[in-house]
């Protein structure tokens, strides 16, 4: 592996340090990244449950921004083993107090009725360019930018519509970008669901601002975060092979957005959905531009 997802997968072997207690690392880039921590907490339960069982939803909230200089310390509760399901709940926790909270459930596989909506016609992989080269580009004029394009040296990112999270070109609030990782990874389930989970959070939460480009000159003209975030598994996949993530926001009120996500594998089957709700609130002169639109339709 390359060792930028050499230092994700690193990241992502968090360390058991006393009975239902693991501690993460963070990446050097004065940014904890929600999908770091999300997939580090997934982890954590699922070294707690039986390895019989499978993931099949986790709803999650972003409590305090997390600090990239400390480890975070996740604490599992093991609050149920059934039967058929299993339930955990994991506190992220940094300075005493906890920065995210994640339940999840797992269930034992069994047969039943099944049916899925089919994958959207786009273009596949192959015929698209990568994002890097573009998050590059945009890195020089836009520093900030700079934080987060190195994940896509690990994560080979091909967005279908070429709509990036800097620039100011309204677009309708839908995405479609093919992802995996660079390299092959190792067969560990664990790895692949946590992997999933962090990709679940790289240019999710843009999506609920694309029709309102115009009113964001600048990434400090809106304040901008995560609030929550849920991912239901329905099907086996890895993520090292090509996973199409299908993002569309149906709704944004109350300086908040939301947006939805379904991740197709290759044959067209529908693995995994995802879901979050952020904050989106424009400040400085976003604000202003906010207001002068409200009243030009009021007058």
């Amino acid at each position: 592996m390359n060792q930028f997802l050499t230092e994700i997968v690193s990241l992502l072997d968090i360390e058991n340090i006393e009975e239902n207690l693991f501690r993460g690392q963070n990446h050097q880039t004065e940014h904890v990244f929600g999908g770091q921590v999300l997939a580090q907490a997934l982890v954590a339960a699922y070294r707690t449950v039986q390895k019989e069982q499978h993931l099949h939803s986790l709803h999650a909230y972003f409590l305090r921004p997390g600090d990239w200089t400390r480890p975070i310390l996740y604490e599992v509760d093991r609050i149920r083993d059934g039967r058929a399901f299993s339930t955990r709940r994991v506190a992220a926790i940094q300075n005493g107090r906890a920065i995210f909270s994640l339940s999840c459930s797992w269930q034992n596989r069994e047969p039943g009725l099944i049916h899925s909506q089919p994958m959207p016609d786009v273009p596949p992989p192959e015929s698209l360019r990568g994002d890097f080269e573009a998050y590059k580009a945009l890195a020089k004029k836009f520093p900030e930018v700079a934080r987060f394009s190195f994940r896509f040296e690990a994560i080979d990112s091909r967005a279908v519509e070429r709509v990036f999270m800097a620039g100011s070109d309204v677009h309708p609030p839908i995405k479609h970008t093919w992802l995996r990782t660079r390299d092959r990874l190792p067969d560990a389930q664990e790895i692949h669901l946590a992997m999933l989970a962090y990709m679940s959070d790289l240019d999710f939460m843009s999506t609920t601002t694309l029709p309102h480009r115009d009113l964001i000159p600048s990434r400090g003209s809106m304040q901008g975060t995560s609030l929550d975030h849920a991912i239901w598994f329905h099907r086996p996949f890895r993520a090292d092979d090509w996973l199409l993530f299908a993002k569309e926001s149906p709704n944004a009120s109350g300086a908040r957005g939301f947006v939805r996500g379904h991740f197709f594998d290759r044959q067209g089957n529908l693995v995994a959905t995802a879901a979050q709700e952020c904050l989106i609130r424009p400040v400085g002169e976003g604000l202003d531009l906010l207001k002068q639109r409200i009243a030009a339709t009021q007058t």
